[in-house]
């Protein structure tokens, strides 16, 4: 959902409405017909209500806006003044400056969805402890299940298996933004430069930023392109194995069937 601001040009004399988009038509309508029940039919109003208006405003401008051309050929009709032409102008000057400015405001409004976004998928309450926000550019359907392909920044792909009732309840499509949750327990680590085959779908590679040792496990944080950290959680003694330690590039792998599909309400 995109939130956009709209707006529109009112003017106010002695705190009473004065002109605006519609009055302003109005105008335009007689000053093209020369006659102010062509105008209100032209514009889906009635000759009162056009009568009215012309009427307010001509009492509340400095200067008369429409006057009357009496008797000639065509049986008399209605004016511009030079005063109403100056007002028509002016006002079309007031609402382009009005959409540059709303037109800046959105682009301001544009940043805070994607803010709100973010702080959305921070307060979102899981265990995992991995949390890739992301685009889904692809999604291959089997009997059962789906292959959810999801891009990252950076150009890091995630890919989910999951069944097509999830498909369908949560909504997901190309082009749709969603969540991928990967437990750290569930990540393997191997080595960068490996020569085995994984037939894990997921092989991330990035460098160790911080080893952290735990009473019985120990938490490996890698830094991925774009920007994106991964936590693996591994036994001290699969970690000495590895003979990794801080700064080295390391390959994380785990499995579609492991990661879980999340998408805002």
């Amino acid at each position: 959902m995109t939130t956009k601001i709209q707006g529109f040009i009112w003017l106010y004399r002695d705190d009473r409405n004065f002109a605006g988009p519609g009055r302003i038509q109005l105008l335009e309508k007689i000053g093209e017909f020369g006659s102010i029940s062509k105008a209100a039919k032209a514009m889906g109003m009635s000759y009162k209500g056009a009568w009215d208006s012309i009427d307010l405003m001509n009492n509340l401008a400095p200067e008369l806006l429409v006057t009357r051309v009496a008797g000639g050929k065509g049986g008399g009709g209605s004016q511009l003044t030079e005063y109403a032409h100056r007002l028509i102008k002016a006002f079309h000057e007031f609402e382009r400056e009005h959409q540059q400015f709303l037109e800046q405001l959105n682009q301001k409004i544009e940043n805070f969805d994607q803010l709100y976004q973010f702080m959305h998928r921070l307060n979102m309450q899981t265990s995992a402890r991995n949390q890739f926000a992301g685009t889904i550019t692809s999604i291959t359907q089997g009997i059962v299940n789906a292959e959810v392909t999801l891009k990252l920044k950076g150009g890091l792909e995630i890919v989910a298996t999951i069944t097509l009732d999830s498909i369908n309840q949560l909504g997901l499509c190309v082009g749709r933004t969603a969540v991928a949750l990967v437990k750290s327990p569930q990540i393997v680590l191997a080595n960068a430069d490996t020569t085995l085959k994984f037939s894990a779908r997921n092989q991330l590679y990035g460098k160790i930023s911080d080893i952290e040792q735990g009473s019985v496990n120990i938490a490996v944080t890698i830094d991925l392109a774009g920007g994106n950290t991964l936590k693996a959680v591994v036994t001290e003694e699969a970690l000495t194995d590895l003979g990794v330690k801080e700064g080295d590039p390391i390959c994380a792998i785990f499995k579609s069937s492991s990661v879980i599909i999340a998408v805002e309400a």
